[in-house]
């Protein structure tokens, strides 16, 4: 599996009318860290001397893009589009270019960083063994949470959002264990409470 597409780009991204972008400058950075020789090309359209860095269709435009790593060329294309993500009649300078970039984001995706945003997913692909771990990390944290819990109304909140969580993945035995480590805190709540003397009159 390419390791970029283990990386996880959540931080890097923002939302826009529903749709998630993820940083050019960021994503060229993981790509150069990964492979200092990368490269990326803007193919240009038109005839010699007077070429374009779009390919004009009609009033819209396309950009097409390649990116190369590690000596392998991935190509894409996109539309210069509004902030609706509608084709732009006519585009400026300004609009191209940021199609562009878009685009430029987009091939490098072809090569696996941010691949899982195109999908619809909401995490990078990983293998079993490291799916478990970080599953077995996160629940082991909850679980903590839970123990330090100092109020009620904090391991309240502690649990809800960790059962929230298990039910979105479906994950029943994620759901027992913090069931059960929840059923204990409140048992030791309860005998502390029996043990602990009654202040005098």
């Amino acid at each position: 599996m390419s390791a970029l597409l283990k990386i996880n780009v959540n931080d890097h991204t923002e939302k826009k009318n529903g749709l998630t972008y993820l940083s050019w400058a960021w994503a060229w950075a993981e790509v150069l860290k990964y492979d200092p020789e990368a490269t990326w090309v803007c193919h240009t359209y038109g005839q010699q001397g007077s070429e374009e860095p779009c390919m004009r269709i009609g009033k819209t435009a396309m950009v097409h893009v390649s990116v190369t790593i590690k000596g392998l060329r991935r190509e894409c294309m996109l539309p210069v589009m509004d902030h609706r993500n509608k084709a732009i009649q006519d585009p400026d300078a300004f609009a191209v270019n940021t199609a562009i970039m878009r685009c430029m984001t987009k091939a490098i995706s072809m090569h696996g960083l941010g691949l899982y945003i195109y999908a619809g997913e909401d995490l990078p692909e990983v293998d079993d063994a490291e799916r478990e771990a970080n599953r077995r990390a996160w629940l082991d944290a909850r679980i903590e949470e839970i123990k330090a819990a100092k109020t009620g109304k904090d391991l309240k909140d502690v649990m809800a959002k960790a059962i929230d969580m298990t039910r979105s993945q479906g994950d029943q035995s994620a759901e027992d264990e913090l069931n059960e480590a929840f059923a204990d805190k409140v048992s030791q709540a309860k005998k502390k409470a029996v043990d602990e003397p009654s202040p005098s009159a």
